[in-house]
């Protein structure tokens, strides 16, 4: 069984309360029973935190061994090379997911540090964005396994 790791940073754990005009009005938890039904013949390991340094233990801790790595860092996106050299250092693929239009919004989110360290991006495309990186991942996987 395939092992993809989801990995939500900061305030993201509002999800389905913050901004719904941009975010929509669903949390993630809720989205993840989705998920997971759309992929029952995959491990899904879904983590949070608000928390830079947890982000990176996590990635750490799992990232040899998970065949993926689905990321939305929040707002460490447009901050953190930690976190880009932390999905350096692993063997799983990643994608950069966004729920919205990061491009739409104010400049200091037109940068992402993370996504030269993943395999792809996808933004502006909602709750979704998770499905289609999950789908992604299950037809490629870790090139080491």
């Amino acid at each position: 069984m395939k092992q993809i790791l989801i990995i939500n940073g900061p305030n993201l754990n509002l999800l389905g309360k913050r901004e719904p005009t941009i975010y929509g009005n669903r949390s993630f938890v809720d989205y993840l029973k989705t998920i997971e039904e759309l992929f029952p013949d995959v491990q899904l390991r879904y983590f949070q935190s608000n928390h830079e340094g947890e982000l990176i233990d996590k990635i750490h801790e799992l990232g040899f061994d998970v065949d993926g790595i689905v990321i939305n860092a929040g707002a460490y996106t447009h901050t953190s090379i930690a976190i880009a050299d932390a999905l350096s250092a692993v063997t799983a693929p990643a994608v950069e997911v966004h729920i919205s239009n990061v491009h739409a919004r104010e400049s200091f989110r037109h940068h992402s540090y993370l996504s030269a360290k993943c395999k792809g991006v996808i933004l502006g495309l909602g709750l979704t964005g998770y499905e289609l990186a999950v789908r992604y991942l299950m037809m490629t996987g870790s090139p080491e396994r």
